[in-house]
């Protein structure tokens, strides 16, 4: 099977995040895979081992995306594209993303296609049904469950706290939710032979791709944090006291009555 794997850059999250003039600072912040990525990827790997084939991971950023590559090379991937639109593009979107993703695969014969559910960083969930939209194939999204029999494919995928089992065919794009299995983590041997594999590396004029027919649709104004929240209040004395009190704070203070 011909499977590939997308794969976004994010800021890890766990991680102290610092926002200046209404953008991330990047300098010293740590970046990984994103997460619902990760679950992809597995996937990608598991399916090639039960029916055969290649794992491509494909990625869209610039140099220092080639760490993520190596991560998922490490975890078993065979090999890895890398998008460079550095010097190309001052900003993206989910469009430009799809776009660039679909013109660089339009040609590969995929089977199989494998995208994180969302990307933690922008949460919208669009590349990958867009990517399957621009090339003509189904998708599923959010699936738990991949069951591939040659080119019929069985899939329970989340709806809100259920699931719904869903029977299609080759080619398809799913998107991956947490659940669908357990990602591995990359082994020293992998680490080792990650080294060796093949990573690729384009800019969009190997592609074809004008600037202009890629230009991001859509314009992030400003990224802000949240806003702290205050410390909590412990109601104290009889009920009937503390039932006063709240009814009181909710009207003076949060003034929600």
């Amino acid at each position: 099977m011909n499977i590939y794997a997308l794969v976004k850059r994010t800021f890890d999250t766990e991680e102290k995040i610092a926002v200046s003039g209404g953008k991330i600072v990047e300098d010293g912040a740590e970046f990984i895979i994103n997460p619902y990525d990760e679950y992809a990827i597995e996937e990608a790997i598991q399916v090639r081992d039960a029916n055969g084939g290649e794992v491509t991971v494909v990625t869209i950023g610039d140099e220092e995306a080639e760490k993520q590559l190596r991560t998922a090379l490490a975890m078993g991937a065979d090999k890895a594209v890398l998008i460079n639109t550095e010097d190309d593009l001052d900003e993206m979107d989910e469009f430009t993303a799809a776009k660039i993703i679909a013109e660089y695969l339009k040609d590969k014969d995929a089977d199989l296609i494998l995208a994180g559910n969302v990307a933690i960083d922008g949460g919208s969930g669009q590349v990958g049904p867009r990517v399957a939209e621009l090339l003509g194939i189904n998708y599923v999204t959010t699936i738990t469950n991949l069951e591939i029999d040659g080119t019929s494919v069985k899939i329970v995928r989340d709806v809100e706290g259920d699931s719904e089992t869903i029977e299609t065919s080759l080619p398809l794009l799913v998107t991956a939710q947490q659940g669908l299995n357990e990602p591995r983590y990359p082994s020293l041997p992998g680490i080792m032979k990650a080294k060796k594999k093949p990573l690729e590396e384009l800019e969009l004029d190997d592609l074809d791709i004008d600037e202009d027919d890629v230009e991001a649709k859509t314009e992030t104004i400003e990224v802000y944090l949240p806003p702290q929240k205050a410390a909590g209040r412990v109601l104290e004395g009889d009920l009937s006291d503390q039932v006063k009190e709240l009814v009181e704070l909710l009207n003076k203070e949060a003034k929600v009555l």
